[in-house]
């Protein structure tokens, strides 16, 4: 059965029962142990585009990249069909989908018997973090989609590095996929965080299907991660280098479409010259307490799976570099010289175009040519600046951590924590305006905490509380802030520019976590003054900066009430202490 051009790449009895055991239940016609090389994945484009769901790019504006369309009944992650499998419903808490293990069990190997007859089941082994890293997680995918090992391959580390991690042990997380007839009605995406299992059935999407992504790195490593002592976050990792050589490391938590790949591989802006922002990671931050009690953060993944729409020149001139080659896009629009265009690029779209269904576009066409949740899945030695850290299995130092949301009104442009508990309050009442990267309603203000709430492998509560006890293992806590690029005046206009000039903040934030810039004190936190921001050469004015920064009391009183209401919906698992502190704040508004 095993092909003839591949080598298993081990004799771990553990892997090779559960890949026998698998296969008995899938019935694929053939299994073929997947090494990561590249004569793999020429082979397997070779294969998407006999089969006519891939299509190479123009090779000379785009070395090595192509475009894959999906079902359009399957483009985004599907948060109603996701469920954490847990023997009570009560450990996976009120905000994730619940079913029991042996139910889930049971309804999917129905699903799942003889799903992948007349196709190729493929192996994929892969490591999460880097080799030899205390935090290094391996994982094997088993797949029928050829898509999804091409993501795979750019995504993780995948092949030997993950099988030599593993060595003879049992400690693997088992993931199994199958696209089946990709029906709506028969798609799972289901989580067994007491097996280390994930079972994914019915979509060929993302991240319901790169199963290293949202769903070990997050929802099963956030679990491991509280059992373990050390945090599964989904947070950009960024070095902010001075022009005298000082590196200063931040992560920041954004929940999707708020900008967290822009700021990121964010460019300063000319003021800032000499100064250079390093990208450690884009989405996914994996935190421990090391020996010197400083948290210490490793990019558990390989590449960039990002939002095309919007990612143009001028919001990130280093995602554009990034994907400039050996990048696969999913579901963006083709020109006819192979060519890639999307919603929000810099250029004008050529006349005519394939849009993302396969269907001829004409320029003027009241249709999106690309769907606004279509990606690019980049390597990330692509990136210009990727931290030369970014493989240092112990990680780089966090001095400070951001939690931002899309908000129009009454949350400042940056606010730093009182404290610990204080900040995590911040991190546990995110709020942001609704996008199109999860399906459902645009616009409507929906919390979600730390960035994590459809990514918490277990009850809410218990997740505030882990990080409320990790304070006590932490000498050198990072210091926490909540950013909000996105506030507007009455007339419905950006208080500040964002994008590279974000760095003005930024800077402020890391005078802040190195004890040296001053700060105004507010009811809700400390705001820089306006002598703490420099501003010069920037096309605002002070009093814009003022707004930006302002402390509504009457706004913050229902963003109190409306954290209250979301608090409610966690109780009786909401630690004390983060109730106390809303009512301190309500009582220091006055």
């Amino acid at each position: 059965m095993h092909d003839h051009d591949t080598e298993v790449v081990t004799t771990n009895r553990h892997v090779l029962a559960w890949v026998g055991e698998m296969a008995e239940l899938t019935k694929p016609d053939r299994i073929v142990w997947c090494d990561g090389s590249e004569s793999e994945q020429r082979r397997l484009q070779a294969l998407g585009e006999a089969e006519g769901w891939l299509r190479a790019l123009n090779p000379k504006k785009l070395p090595g990249c192509f475009a894959a369309r999906s079902n359009p009944n399957d483009v985004a992650r599907v948060e109603h069909l996701t469920f954490i499998c847990t023997p009570t419903k009560e450990e996976a808490g009120p905000t994730n989908n619940w079913m029991a293990p042996d139910q889930a069990y049971a309804k999917l190997r129905a699903l799942y018997d003889g799903a992948m007859a007349g196709r190729t089941m493929y192996v994929v082994p892969y490591l999460m973090g880097p080799p030899g890293s205390p935090l290094a997680k391996v994982g094997i995918e088993l797949t029928d989609s050829p898509y999804v090992v091409l993501n795979m391959r750019i995504m993780a580390r995948m092949g030997q590095v993950a099988m030599d991690q593993l060595g003879d042990g049992d400690g693997f997380n088992r993931g199994l996929h199958s696209m089946s007839d990709l029906s709506a009605e028969r798609r799972f995406i289901c989580h067994f965080p007491q097996d280390n299992t994930i079972w994914s059935i019915g979509s060929n999407y993302g991240g319901n299907v790169l199963l290293g992504k949202k769903c070990l790195a997050l929802r099963i490593g956030s679990y491991l991660a509280r059992q373990e002592g050390w945090f599964a976050e989904h947070m950009l990792i960024l070095g902010a280098e001075s022009p005298e050589g000082e590196t200063t490391y931040v992560a920041a938590a954004f929940p999707s479409a708020c900008g967290k790949t822009n700021f990121a591989m964010l460019i300063p802006p000319e003021r800032y010259n000499g100064w250079k922002i390093w990208t450690v990671g884009d989405d996914i931050a994996w935190m421990r307490v090391g020996e010197d009690g400083r948290l210490w953060a490793v990019n558990p993944e390989n590449g960039y799976f990002g939002v095309a729409p919007g990612t143009n020149f001028n919001s990130n001139a280093n995602a554009m570099k990034t994907i400039a080659k050996d990048t696969l896009y999913t579901n963006v629009a083709v020109s006819d010289d192979g060519d890639v265009w999307w919603e929000g690029l810099d250029n004008e779209p050529p006349e005519n175009l394939t849009d993302w269904q396969g269907r001829p576009w004409k320029k003027g066409s009241p249709d999106k040519a690309a769907h606004p949740n279509s990606r690019f899945t980049a390597p990330m030695t692509n990136n210009p600046f990727l931290s030369p850290f970014v493989n240092e299995p112990r990680g780089v130092p966090i001095s400070a951590i951001i939690f931002g949301g899309r908000r129009a009104t009454t949350v400042p442009l940056i606010l730093e924590s009182f404290n610990w508990t204080h900040g995590v309050y911040m991190g546990a009442t995110l709020g942001s305006e609704t996008t199109a990267a999860a399906t459902g309603q645009v616009g409507i203000v929906r919390r979600d905490p730390m960035a994590m709430l459809p990514f918490c492998g277990y009850n809410m509560g218990d997740y505030f509380a882990h990080w409320l006890r990790m304070q006590g293992e932490l000498r050198f806590p990072p210091k926490i802030f909540m950013s909000n690029w996105f506030r507007k005046d009455e007339s419905g206009k950006f208080l500040w520019p964002g994008y590279g000039e974000n760095m003005r903040v930024l800077k402020w934030v890391i005078d802040r976590a190195r004890g040296r810039a001053t700060r105004r004190e507010t009811p809700l936190g400390f705001i820089p003054r306006l002598s703490d921001l420099d501003l010069v050469g920037l096309d605002v004015t002070p009093e814009q900066v003022e707004h930006a920064l302002r402390v509504d009391r009457d706004e913050w009183r229902a963003e109190l009430e409306s954290a209250g209401t979301f608090f409610e919906t966690l109780a009786p698992r909401l630690p004390k202490a983060l109730e106390m502190q809303r009512q301190l704040l309500l009582a220091q508004l006055g």
